[in-house]
């Protein structure tokens, strides 16, 4: 048995999100039958994350114990060619050691979130961005980010269906970066409860366009409700970008 490190970009559109379940596509479904084809084996891909329904990935971090033979390469392009049509693509295959492990060896997950200013309706990145029709304010947006980064509880920016255990989270990274009418919200910590990139963003976004200021959004992670959130963004702009590992 080998286990296989997987590197594996998708787009979320057409998916329930990456966990398989007992209807709809998903990208784990769609991994596993593409080895089922190529391998004859039933396996379970783990990830680094679940992301979902209409969230995408540029760079998900995976892995599968194979019994059979393979070339991590011959691997690769073997599931590339049968996972054709699906929006799915591996990137890279490497051999890895038996204890390493997708989820559980990962000690920095990465996000990025994609907004375009613009009162055009969106054409080639319609579901792949958020359009937000005004200009937004970055460095007000930038400030309220500040707010947010290190150890708190993210209860406000929770999802009421987050199965986590504990809503303390440490934000290590929360940056805003404009290039033109595109805004890039950049986000980076050990693990994320569910929502809560998407939930800040669509905070960031009401800071922005001069409804809420900085103050407002400190003052509603202080309140530790649900019910103080303001808005939260759709998952056509959000990716997963990123996975780190112990060297």
């Amino acid at each position: 048995m080998t286990r296989f490190a997987l590197t594996v970009e998708y787009d979320g559109r057409p998916f329930v999100g990456w966990q398989r379940q007992s209807e709809g596509a998903s990208v784990q479904g769609s991994i596993e039958r593409a080895l089922l084809e190529v391998a004859g084996e039933t396996a379970a891909v783990h990830a680094a994350g679940r992301t979902d329904a209409g969230v995408h990935a540029t760079a998900m971090r995976a892995h599968v114990d194979v019994a059979k033979e393979f070339a991590p390469f011959r691997l690769m392009e073997a599931l590339n060619a049968r996972l054709r049509p699906d929006p799915v693509a591996i990137l890279d295959c490497q051999v890895v050691q038996d204890d390493w492990h997708a989820r559980f060896s990962c000690i920095q997950r990465a996000y990025v979130y994609r907004i375009v200013c613009r009162r055009a309706p969106l054409t080639f990145d319609q579901g792949l961005a958020w359009r937000v029709p005004q200009e937004l304010d970055v460095a007000a947006m930038a400030e309220g980010a500040a707010r947010l980064v290190g150890r708190h509880d993210f209860t406000t920016f929770r999802s009421a269906h987050c199965q986590a255990d504990s809503p303390l989270r440490t934000l290590d990274r929360l940056e805003v970066e404009r290039d033109g009418e595109r805004i890039a919200i950049h986000a980076a910590a050990r693990s994320f409860l569910h929502h809560q990139v998407r939930s800040m963003v669509g905070c960031l976004s009401m800071v922005g366009q001069g409804k809420r200021t900085p103050n407002d959004l400190a003052d509603i992670l202080a309140a530790r409700d649900r019910a103080a959130l303001w808005l939260n963004a759709p998952p056509d702009g959000l990716y997963f970008v990123g996975a780190d590992y112990p060297s």
